[in-house]
């Protein structure tokens, strides 16, 4: 019998288990249109996910009105667009995101292996539950840390810390897998080895830039620890 590498693996979502950037692109058009603004378009959104829903709104809008990000942030047009996205993103989640491949499969047999499974998130947790509950994914974790589940979200390491300290877990029995230069960034905050994946949401940039301890094309790949 093999002896498994890791007791906790965290995940990141978007961009990690679930492609959602279609119907997230499709919501904030919704907003922009409620409000006459012109639309962005799908490569910009990719390029503003994993920041958190708010700052992907603080970038469009900036964009669209042709302000500062700083001055959208301060501004009362972000407190009225957020319920309205709210609303459209709620009808929008699930109707055009899908699983990557093997993602079930491969935590299924984490699950059966007895690795202990989360989700650390920027996403804000009304949006997170809605994916994982669409997708069907909430039975498979152990824990769900969402961005506004501390005061801090990643890169600080708080959320992965709870983990650890929720399964008693060392940091060098644990692995962050994500998609982002902020996910990399987590994991070396909080003293864990990271696996990203290259077909996800790096603002833009090549996954290697990130220097990760392994670039895995296949999520199944950590099922070959």
């Amino acid at each position: 019998m093999s002896v498994r590498a890791f007791d906790l693996i965290c995940f990141d979502l978007d961009g990690t288990l679930v492609e959602t950037a279609p119907e997230i692109m499709d919501a904030v058009n919704d907003a922009l249109r409620h409000f006459n603004l012109s639309e962005v378009t799908q490569q910009q959104v990719n390029d503003w996910i994993g920041h958190g829903t708010r700052e992907l709104l603080v970038q469009a809008l900036a964009d669209r009105t042709g302000t500062t990000a700083d001055s959208v942030r301060s501004g009362d047009l972000l407190r009225t667009v957020l319920p309205v996205y709210d609303n459209f993103y709620e009808q929008r989640c699930g109707t055009r995101s899908h699983l990557y491949p093997h993602v079930r499969e491969t935590l299924t047999a984490l699950r059966a292996q007895g690795v202990k499974l989360a989700v650390v998130t920027n996403k804000e947790g009304r949006y997170t539950q809605v994916v994982l509950d669409v997708h069907q994914l909430t039975p498979m974790f152990d824990a769900v840390v969402s961005g506004d589940t501390f005061p801090a979200k990643k890169p600080n390491p708080v959320g992965v810390e709870n983990c650890l300290s929720r399964f008693g877990v060392r940091p060098d029995r644990a692995l962050f897998v994500g998609d982002s230069s902020i996910d990399a960034a987590t994991a070396r905050n909080a003293g864990l080895p990271v696996w990203l994946l290259p077909y996800g949401y790096n603002m833009g940039q090549p996954i290697a830039a990130c220097a990760p301890d392994r670039v895995i094309s296949d999520f199944s790949s950590l099922l070959n620890q």
